[in-house]
């Protein structure tokens, strides 16, 4: 391998020459020349002129992968070299990244450099940075980008710049053509149903149906009518056969929206379609084969629910194959000026308005309010503020309202209560200088009494004795 610069070499080479690859076992399908090598802080010891290319060093001696080749400030969330630091004792010294994913920076191949020791010293990267598909593991070309996929920072109808919403991104892609369950867990209006969509238009059954069923909405036996279907005579009411939802979804998605909020009967049930794939009608004797990939979502937590005894653990760790955690807006700040525009552009069109902005000043607001109500109550803010809103440019009133005249009111009060506290603890502290700290002449000097002055010393925090 030829090094990009004497001083790279150089820099590198006392911290290699205590080391040694082990094993030196390079698998066939790893041709890459795009070649580095990393410390466990990630700081790159050495790279050759194919893995440079296009990128410009800052610093030889502090250079780390994520800041010259991912442009990033921080490490990347999934970083697979970490991994491999962390965990040398678990992980082969020769390490695939294809189960963790692709990184920015690149990284397809981990080898081991050893101390003699044993110690995993540094690592010896091997890297691929066309462009690689999260859904097949193939490069693609910017024209051949698989379905849903984008280069900037929306996935379909989601949007975040964020690394946790990054890190969803990849999630999805992971987890979107396997076949197994997964659980979303998140809190109101954070988007979960969106996220199941947008799993169910990424995977193999994208073509088949997506249903949603509102667990918390419907009684026992009306949910178990709705997901299973009945026969004529079930039931009061049941005056013909009805094909049930698992039927309905053959072949696609069932989302369960709220699934905390079921019986443990109906759960016991659950179970039972999940193990056999098979439903029973309410009132039939049969069985019916059903094809249904589940994800269910809940903004509870399910685990202090078993501890209470109202959900089944057995049904818990069937649903939550692959858990995912949808982040609180609150978590990924960075994206609420995204959002903010995307929801500005999209009401306007819905309600046939004219083009809006948002004030540099109403954007701060927005990304500093607490938003209890996630996404949705930051959709319904601005969905508003187009709508009652008269200027071209939204303003911090038009999408936060002004606060009630009592909230105004308390705040004056609050702030004069804090200067005039501020302005007498200065002066006491002034009359104790004066007093060289006699208490009962610095009392006389504010016109006070000696008791009262010992009570505010107390409330001010103002020591007894001035150093």
């Amino acid at each position: 391998m030829a090094g990009s610069h004497d001083d790279a070499i150089a820099s590198c080479a006392d911290a290699l020459v205590p080391c040694r690859i082990e094993p030196l076992a390079i698998p066939s399908d790893i041709t890459s020349d795009e070649v580095m090598v990393l410390r466990d802080d990630l700081t790159i010891l050495y790279a050759t002129e194919l893995a440079w290319d296009g990128h410009t060093p800052i610093n030889r001696r502090t250079d780390t992968c994520y800041k010259v080749f991912a442009h990033r400030s921080e490490p990347c969330l999934v970083c697979p070299a970490t991994l491999f630091f962390q965990s040398h004792r678990t992980i082969p010294p020769s390490f695939s990244t294809h189960n963790v994913g692709t990184t920015q920076c690149g990284i397809q191949q981990l080898i081991a450099l050893k101390a003699a020791d044993g110690h995993t010293e540094c690592v010896l990267a091997f890297l691929k940075r066309e462009e690689v598909s999260p859904m097949s593991g193939s490069s693609v070309t910017e024209g051949q980008r698989p379905e849903g996929q984008s280069a900037d920072h929306h996935l379909r109808e989601l949007i975040g710049q964020s690394a946790v919403m990054q890190h969803l991104f990849s999630m999805i892609h992971r987890v979107a053509d396997s076949q197994a369950t997964v659980l979303l867990e998140g809190e109101t209006g954070t988007g979960k149903e969106l996220v199941a969509k947008t799993i169910h238009r990424l995977s193999d059954r994208r073509h088949r149906p997506f249903i949603v069923v509102d667990c918390g909405s419907l009684t026992e036996t009306l949910l178990e009518s709705e997901l299973f279907g009945h026969v004529k005579g079930a039931f009061t009411g049941a005056v013909s056969s009805k094909k049930g939802l698992f039927e309905e979804a053959d072949g696609g998605t069932l989302f369960l929206d709220e699934i905390a909020d079921t019986t443990p009967h109906f759960q016991a049930k659950l179970l039972r379609v999940i193990q056999e794939g098979e439903i029973k009608p309410v009132g039939s004797a049969r069985t019916v084969q059903v094809d249904v990939r589940i994800i269910s979502a809940t903004n509870r937590d399910l685990l202090g629910l078993i501890k209470r005894r109202t959900f089944r653990e057995d049904l818990y760790y069937r649903l939550a194959v692959l858990p995912l955690v949808i982040p609180a807006l609150r978590d990924r700040r960075d994206d609420i000026p995204l959002l903010a525009q995307h929801f500005v552009e999209a009401s306007c069109r819905r309600h046939g308005r004219p083009r809006r902005t948002m004030s540099a000043r109403a954007i701060h607001a927005l990304t500093h309010a607490p938003w209890l109500g996630n996404v949705r109550q930051l959709q319904h803010a601005i969905e508003r503020a187009v709508l009652t809103g008269s200027g071209s440019v939204l303003t911090e009133e038009d999408v936060l309202g002004k606060p009630p005249e009592s909230v105004r009111q308390a705040d004056l009060a609050s702030a004069t209560r804090h200067a005039v506290q501020t302005v007498e603890r200065a002066g006491i502290q002034e009359a104790l200088r004066h007093a060289d700290g006699n208490k009962a002449r610095a009392a006389r000097l504010l016109n006070i009494s000696r008791a009262s002055l010992y009570t505010k010393l107390r409330t001010y925090g103002i020591p007894q004795r001035l150093g």
